[in-house]
């Protein structure tokens, strides 16, 4: 996953992520977090990037904790799939 930082100030950021799935994923984790004041993405054409903005106390480990967090998620999924067979 390749982001790159746009904006970054001491409570908020934006950062470009190549797909959309990511922004969203990562917006539903963000969300999710009673630090984080404000997670949405916007894209403003369908042919370019999403742009992620994140307001929190701290907006770069509060994206660290959502990819931890999801990372963690879809280990435990896999290996609940991988009994299945």
């Amino acid at each position: 996953m390749e982001l790159e930082i746009l904006k970054q100030d001491k409570d908020s950021i934006e950062v470009q992520l190549d797909n959309l799935t990511l922004a969203e994923i990562l917006r539903v984790y963000l969300n999710k977090d009673s630090d984080v004041k404000f997670a949405a993405w916007k894209r403003d054409h369908p042919t370019k990037k999403p742009i992620l903005s994140v307001k929190a106390k701290n907006p770069k480990k509060a994206i660290k904790d959502a990819v931890s967090a999801i990372t963690k998620d879809l280990d435990r999924i896999e290996k609940e799939f991988s009994k299945l067979k």
